[in-house]
């Protein structure tokens, strides 16, 4: 799998390949990164990337020919590396489908892509319309720049390749993950038993397995009740919902902070 990434900041993406846990993914090679700076592709002595945009207005735009320069770079080197032909490119912009878990999975899947960081009020939308394949948005609120959005994506897949974490299965119950029906997680606690007066839950020290999955299946659905009900909205329509599951949603009643 490989992530090209075109930025006009290659720097920002230091501590994401250096650092934590999906560091294993990069240096084993399961995920490459290479980071392209499309003003090693502009002309002049200035190097310009951008422009004031045609019929005024405030910010400026990044230029249609340094990008178009830096993909067809990545695309030479894509073929050099026997990278399959077509990689997506993928534009981090509002305008895009918001990034869940279910894309991040088929993304982990892929053999990778070319993720295109704007920075500015944006880039010329003729480079948009002519080499774009997928437009990528975190939610309703607006960065600086795509780089931040890029490592969040390159983040999540990474995590998901085999080996990466250290127990193989852990993923498996993150929030949103259909092996937990699309819930979100339960709480999680550790030592000491108890912390500032605070003591763990009771049933996780029982030792009973049984009880112990059962006190989790309730604390995913009742936290996904109070914070996300869509999530179970969703789970009941597609008839991931047990008998014990509606049972216990039942007693909540109105007061899903049980």
């Amino acid at each position: 799998m490989r992530f090209d990434i075109i930025t006009l900041f290659p720097d920002m993406f230091a501590p994401l390949l250096q650092q934590g846990i999906t560091r294993r993914a990069y240096e084993s090679g399961l995920v490459e990164v290479a980071l392209w700076n499309p003003r090693d592709y502009a002309e002049g002595n200035y190097r310009r990337v951008d422009d004031r945009p045609f019929g005024g207005g405030p910010g400026m735009v990044m230029m249609a020919q340094p990008l178009e320069d830096s993909l067809q770079a990545i695309l030479e080197a894509r073929a050099l590396a026997a990278c399959p032909a077509g990689a997506p490119v993928v534009l981090f912009s509002p305008t895009g489908e918001v990034l869940t878990h279910t894309a991040v999975a088929q993304w982990s899947s892929s053999s990778g892509a070319v993720l295109v960081c704007g920075r500015y009020e944006g880039i010329d939308q003729r480079f948009i319309d002519r080499y774009v394949t997928h437009q990528i948005s975190l939610g309703d609120f607006v960065l600086s720049g795509g780089e931040i959005a890029a490592m969040a994506l390159v983040d999540a897949v990474a995590r998901l390749q085999p080996g990466v974490l250290n127990d193989a299965g852990s993923h498996q119950f993150d929030s949103f993950n259909p092996a937990i029906d699309g819930l979100l997680d339960c709480p999680h606690y550790t030592r000491p038993e108890v912390w500032q007066g605070q003591g763990v839950p009771p049933v996780l020290l029982s030792g009973h397995h049984g009880q112990i999955e059962r006190w989790r299946r309730e604390r995913q659905l009742a936290l996904s009740a109070r914070l996300r009900p869509e999530l179970v909205d969703a789970a009941r329509s597609a008839g991931r919902l047990a008998r014990a599951d509606e049972k216990f949603l039942s007693q909540l009643g109105d007061d899903p902070v049980r």
